[in-house]
C-alpha cells in the first residue's frame, strides 16, 4: 500500500487532515508539536464506479482500493539541524513514497507564525534540501574511496554529485530539472526532495469565496512541479464526522459539492501513477491498485500469486462499458469480452477475469 505523509509546519492542519481521512484520533491542537510520534492511518480511494458494479453483480462484499496517510510532526526552521522533532521529523519522511506539503492560509491568533502559505512552503523546501544536502554529501564521501577501479560505485559518486550541485543552490531535487531517468536513479540514497510532492493549501472557511487567489502565489511557485489543492480542512473534517446524507447536505449546503477531500485523495493516488482495476462477482465486487504500465500477469499477481505464475489469458472489459450492458454474462453472449495475453497493458476502469493454471 502506497505511503503519504503530511508534512507542514506546526499547526498547519495536518492532525485535522489526517483524522478526516482516516477516521482516526490524532490530537490536533493549537500549540506545536501536538504531534510527536507519527500518526498511521488507512483511507479507502472513492470510487462512484466501485460501488454500481457491485450492485450490478449483487456482491455480498464490497472492497475499495486504499492508500495509507502518515501525519508526521510538525517541521520548523532549523529542522535540518536537530531543531525542534530534528532527525525524528525527517526520519518520518523517509518512510513515505510522496510528501504532501500541508500550508496554512487561514488566519488564528493562537496559532504562531505566517499564514502566508508561500513562506511556510519556502521554510518546508529549504529544510528538506539543507538536511538532504546533509546526506548526500555524507553517502558520497564514503564511496568515494571504493569507486576506484568499481564502475558501479563510480556511477552512484557521479549520480550523488549532481544531486549535491543541485543541493548547494538550495534548490529540491523536484524542481532541478533532472530528467526522470536521472531521478529514478537517485531512488536508492532515500533523499527527501526526491520524492513526488504536492500542496494543500488549508483555508480558512471566510476565504473560500476566494480560494483561487489564495492558492495562486503556491501555484506560480512550483510550477508543473507539483499539484496544488485548496480546501477548508476544519469543515472537511466536521463534515467527515456526519452520516452519509447529513454529510451531502452540508457540503452543498456550503456550495462545496461532493467536498474536496475526495478530489485530493483521487489527486494523492494519481500523484504515484496508481491506477485501479476491477474484479467482480456474486461473493464480492473489489478495487484492486496498480501502477500505470503494468502488464497483465503483473495484475493479476495482485490477486494472487498463482495467478501470475500460472497465467494463461485475461478477459477484458471497461467497466463503464459493463455496466452500460449490465450483466458479465450478457457482455460475453455481445462478444463485448476481449480476450488478452501476457503482453497486455491494463487500464484504469478494466474489468478482469484471469484464467491460469498451476
Amino acid at each position: 500500500m502506497e505511503r503519504f505523509g503530511f508534512v507542514g509546519l506546526p499547526n498547519s492542519g495536518k492532525s485535522t487532515l489526517y483524522n478526516s481521512l482516516t477516521g482516526g484520533a490524532a490530537l490536533a491542537a493549537p500549540y506545536a508539536f501536538a504531534t510527536t510520534d507519527p500518526n498511521v492511518g488507512v483511507a479507502q480511494v472513492p470510487d462512484a464506479r466501485l460501488d454500481r458494479l457491485a450492485q450490478m453483480s449483487g456482491s455480498d462484499k464490497v472492497v475499495a482500493a486504499r492508500v495509507e496517510f502518515l501525519d508526521i510532526g510538525g517541521l520548523v526552521e532549523g529542522a535540518s539541524k536537530g531543531e525542534g522533532l530534528g532527525n525524528q521529523f525527517l526520519a518520518g519522511i523517509r518512510e513515505v513514497d510522496a510528501v504532501v506539503f500541508v500550508l496554512r492560509a487561514f488566519e488564528n491568533p493562537d496559532v504562531p507564525g505566517s499564514p502566508d502559505p508561500l513562506d511556510q512552503l519556502q521554510v518546508l523546501e529549504l529544510e528538506l534540501t539543507l538536511a538532504d544536502l546533509e546526506s548526500a554529501e555524507r553517502q558520497v564521501q564514503r564511496r568515494r574511496k571504493a569507486a576506484t577501479g568499481d564502475p558501479a560505485i563510480a556511477l552512484e559518486v557521479e549520480r550523488l554529485d549532481g544531486a549535491v550541485d543541485v543541493l548547494e543552490g538550495a534548490t529540491p531535487l523536484y524542481r532541478s530539472g533532472l530528467d526522470e531517468a536521472r531521478r529514478r536513479a537517485l531512488d536508492s540514497f532515500f533523499l527527501l526532495t526526491n520524492k513526488p510532492i504536492m500542496a494543500l493549501v488549508n483555508a480558512g472557511e471566510e476565504q473560500l469565496d476566494e480560494l483561487e487567489d489564495v492558492l495562486a502565489p503556491v501555484r506560480d511557485a512550483l510550477g508543473d512541479h507539483a499539484e496544488v489543492i485548496g480546501m477548508c480542512v476544519q469543515l472537511e473534517a466536521e463534515a467527515a464526522q456526519l452520516d452519509a446524507e447529513e454529510r451531502v447536505e452540508m457540503l452543498e449546503g456550503l456550495g462545496l459539492g461532493e467536498g474536496a477531500l475526495p478530489r485530493f485523495i483521487h489527486a494523492a493516488y494519481h500523484l504515484l501513477g496508481l491506477r485501479t482495476f476491477f474484479t467482480t462477482g456474486p461473493k464480492e465486487t473489489r478495487a484492486w491498485t496498480f501502477r500505470a504500465g503494468s502488464r497483465a500477469p503483473a495484475a493479476a499477481g495482485l490477486i494472487h500469486t498463482d495467478f501470475q505464475r500460472g497465467f494463461i489469458r485475461a478477459e477484458v472489459i471497461q467497466v463503464d462499458e459493463l455496466l452500460e450492458i449490465g450483466a458479465w454474462t450478457k457482455a460475453r453472449e455481445l462478444g463485448k469480452i476481449r480476450v488478452e495475453g501476457k503482453e497486455y497493458e491494463v487500464k484504469d476502469g478494466d474489468v478482469l477475469d484471469i484464467r491460469f493454471n498451476v
